[in-house]
């Protein structure tokens, strides 16, 4: 809803912003890209349910001095390391993230919504063969890997 609200914004005004992003990993979250800072600032500018306001230290922050510890309370100006973003930027290979015997949501098919628990992994074909959690029967069910997510515990 916010990105939609966002990328008109954008559109409109004709902003030179290159790409954003909602992360699965950093819920709350949009990352904007842009050729500055003010275009960043105009971009998120009375645009409903955004409180905060986070920059990566980049030059245009550093030829202004800016500390890369500071902090604005009141949602103006938080810098943000690019260390703490690459891990979330990094693509993970998704058979290896998958571990037999881990709680999984379905995300896409007729058990869309469903929690099940990793019976097998097959990484050629990419497939993850699941048993339902809720189901009165345990009948396993062989899914693609894409549509699970795995559930933090």
């Amino acid at each position: 809803m916010v990105v939609d609200i966002l990328s008109e914004k954008i559109k409109q005004e004709e902003l030179s912003v290159y790409s954003f992003a909602v992360l699965p990993g950093l819920k709350g979250y949009v990352l904007i890209e842009a050729d500055n800072e003010m275009t960043v600032r105009r971009a998120l500018s009375n645009v409903p349910h955004i409180k905060g306001k986070g920059i990566v230290g980049t030059s245009f922050l550093k030829s202004r001095k800016i500390n890369e510890e500071e902090e604005v309370v009141g949602g103006e100006v938080r810098v943000v390391k690019i260390e703490e973003l690459s891990s979330l930027l990094e693509s993970k290979p998704l058979m290896k993230s998958i571990k037999v015997g881990q709680k999984v949501e379905l995300i896409a098919g007729p058990f869309k919504g469903e929690k099940a628990r990793v019976l097998r992994v097959n990484d050629p074909k990419e497939e993850v063969t699941v048993e339902l959690l809720e189901a009165t029967v345990k009948i396993p069910v062989t899914i693609s890997a894409e549509h699970i997510r795995i559930i933090k515990e």
